[in-house]
């Protein structure tokens, strides 16, 4: 597939959307969503070590709302009425995904991943192996690595907007504790671990306490990073109040197996869950 005509198509459509009343530009936004949904693009990928956006296939992800008309989606018993469609064939693709797992058209699920009954959007990447837990959400655009687990009630928000904006990126081998909020393109990356109930948003303040001295992070939780919830005392004209925060209490040791459960890691560090 020729990328460099869609891009220039894509880009030519969002200064002007009267062309996607052309056949050429409206199938040009179907073939990008396509690939995203077969894996062949990808919304964000790590280039040289670090992570840049696609712009120009955020684009063709909100076009595509413009090109598509509503639509009765019948599913077993349930009705939808919306404008993009299911994934489907998970058999073929050999994904196990347990009922009632929803992911959106567009999305893409590796090869031995497994959705229980969760949401996974449309611009979505998910890696092989990955498990994402039940009732998590997994937003417009994020993408999670492979081995990761998200557990249940876990929620990555989406960035669709602005397009330059970097979604949420989860990287390989990731814990993700029940409850967990990861919003606002914050980047977590390989083999952290986040205990139950962390809340990660773009200000966020991440305080590594591990040394006498302590480092603050926003929007980054650094690799092998072990994240707990926490509270920092912050002055306000009515008084001082306690705002939430996220600790790195250590680092995932070399030691400990990849698919080592939360609990364990945690374990380590006499923390209770």
């Amino acid at each position: 597939m020729n990328y460099t005509i869609l891009e220039s198509r894509i880009e030519a459509a969002w200064e002007n959307r009267l062309l996607l009343k052309e056949n050429a530009f409206a199938e040009s936004v179907q073939q990008v969503i396509a690939a995203l949904d077969q894996g062949q693009l990808r919304v964000a990928e790590k280039r040289n070590g670090s992570w840049s956006v696609n712009e120009w296939v955020k684009k063709a992800v909100l076009l595509y709302f413009s090109v598509q008309q509503m639509q009765k989606i019948s599913v077993g018993p349930f009705t939808y009425y919306d404008k993009i469609p299911l994934k489907q064939d998970f058999d073929l693709q050999k994904v196990r995904v347990v009922p009632p797992a929803v992911a959106r058209y567009g999305a893409y699920i590796a090869p031995s991943a497994v959705l229980m009954p969760s949401y996974v959007n449309i611009g979505a990447y998910v890696g092989a192996g990955t498990m994402v837990d039940t009732w998590a959400t997994v937003g417009s655009c994020a993408q999670i690595g492979e081995q990761v687990h998200l557990s249940g009630g876990v929620g990555i928000g989406g960035v669709l907007e602005p397009v330059q904006a970097n979604p949420v990126i989860i990287e390989d081998h990731c814990f993700i504790g029940s409850r967990c909020i990861v919003v606002e393109g914050v980047h977590v990356e390989e083999e952290a671990v986040l205990a139950a109930n962390v809340v990660l948003t773009s200000s966020t303040k991440v305080i590594d306490v591990t040394q006498p001295q302590a480092v603050e992070y926003r929007g980054r939780i650094p690799a092998r990073s072990v994240v707990i919830p926490g509270t920092l005392e912050k002055v306000f004209p009515a008084g001082k109040y306690q705002v939430a925060c996220a600790l790195i209490i250590g680092k995932r040791k070399e030691s400990t197996d990849k698919k080592t459960s939360l609990n364990q890691v945690l374990r380590d560090f006499e923390i209770a869950l």
